[in-house]
């Protein structure tokens, strides 16, 4: 059953991949104006907010299940629909409504997961779940990119919507079988501000943030960076793979048994360090063996911080109202990437600037968990 939720996970953050190679070029020949483009790429990221915080809100209150099957057999629609698309307002729509649709799935899937993971265990959890999204985003992109390159966007997304559509069906009838019943309901989402009052959630929701504000930067900053030193264009593919890889590793070595062995604080910590001084590193390199260097070691971090913000949520939190956190914490996923590459964008930063940027605000966080962890 957990190996079942594991693959929706991975298919769900295949499908956000996957987008990300191919939305702004197709956009561009749809007729868009660069600023529609960047708004379309957007836009995914802006609904999917508002969707993890439904999903969040009504896992809670009725139980992850269905709305897990919901997000599953909605996104399906919506990738259907990229077939009906026939100029740069109605790609607008069907961005926005993608993204509604596929920020129901993972709150779900993740609150059905960490429900039924015992708590000693739920470190190393963590680590697997994040194996499959790190996998995800090795798979997704190659699969955006060549898959389009010998058919089309359209076509593209009707296959990733058909393989989504059989797990949305395959999830009704397996995962309902073993659903939760659950012993109290809740009538009313708790106040924003009292969650945030939640010292671990808090601890948690930045560390969602600022992890994915540093692969915003990535994302935007390390293709200018390999063209600025003159290097292939494809090695910046190379080099996040290799970021990839790295944290997988971890993930799946049995090295991952520090995630319940330790407490997850610590290896909070320890990972906002290794991303924030990999990110001054890869500032620094002008040659193609640090730049892989620094990657290695940027997975490394993202391989330590994950599984623990993961399990902080877990320790923070109870079967009632796991699904509103989740809800949040993914929504400050989606935020994090938007924030990463528009401030950096915004301020007209170099690539070594944004990394600089970027490292210090990720070893400033460290700082302040060391400063106050021991603070309840």
């Amino acid at each position: 059953m957990r190996l079942f939720i594991y693959i929706i996970i991975f298919f769900a953050f295949f499908d956000l991949f996957a987008q990300l190679p191919i939305m702004s070029t197709y956009a561009m020949t749809l007729g868009a104006s660069p600023f529609i483009a960047g708004l379309a790429v957007g836009m995914y990221s802006l609904s999917n907010t508002f969707g993890n915080i439904i999903s969040g809100i009504f896992s809670d209150r009725k139980g992850p299940f269905a709305i897990l099957v919901i997000g599953l057999l909605s996104t399906s629609m919506t990738l259907f629909a990229y077939s009906a698309i026939d100029g740069p307002y109605s790609l607008l729509a069907v961005r926005f409504l993608h993204g509604l649709a596929a920020g129901l799935t993972v709150p779900a899937a993740f609150t059905y997961l960490a429900n039924r993971t015992e708590s000693a265990k739920r470190g190393k959890g963590a680590a697997l779940s994040g194996a499959f999204v790190g996998l995800a985003a090795i798979l997704g992109p190659a699969y955006g990119a060549i898959y389009t390159s010998r058919n089309d966007v359209p076509q593209t997304m009707v296959l990733t919507g058909t393989i989504i559509l059989l797990i949305g069906i395959a999830a009704f009838f397996t995962l309902r079988q073993s659903a939760i019943k659950k012993d109290k309901v809740v009538k009313e989402a708790a106040p924003f501000m009292d969650i945030l009052k939640n010292r671990g959630l808090l601890r948690s929701f930045s560390g969602a943030f600022f992890l994915m504000f540093s692969q915003g930067v990535l994302a935007y900053m390390l293709p200018l960076k390999v063209e600025g030193l003159g290097l292939d264009s494809q090695l910046s593919g190379l080099l996040l793979s290799t970021f990839g890889i790295s944290a997988i590793l971890v993930f799946l070595l049995p090295v991952n048994r520090i995630f319940d062995a330790a407490k997850p604080i610590y290896t909070l910590i320890a990972g906002f360090a290794a991303m924030g001084l990999s990110l001054f590193f890869l500032s620094t390199a002008s040659v193609e063996l640090l730049l892989y260097a620094s990657m290695c070691t940027y997975g490394l971090g993202f391989a330590l911080l994950f599984p623990s913000i993961n399990s902080i949520l877990i320790d923070s939190t109870n079967p009632v109202s796991r699904g509103r956190a989740y809800g949040y914490f993914y929504a400050f996923f989606s935020i994090g990437v938007v924030a990463g590459s528009s401030v950096t964008g915004a301020f007209a930063l170099s690539p070594d600037q944004g990394f600089i940027v970027s490292g210090s605000l990720l070893l400033l966080v460290a700082l302040l968990n060391v400063m106050t962890f021991n603070k309840k």
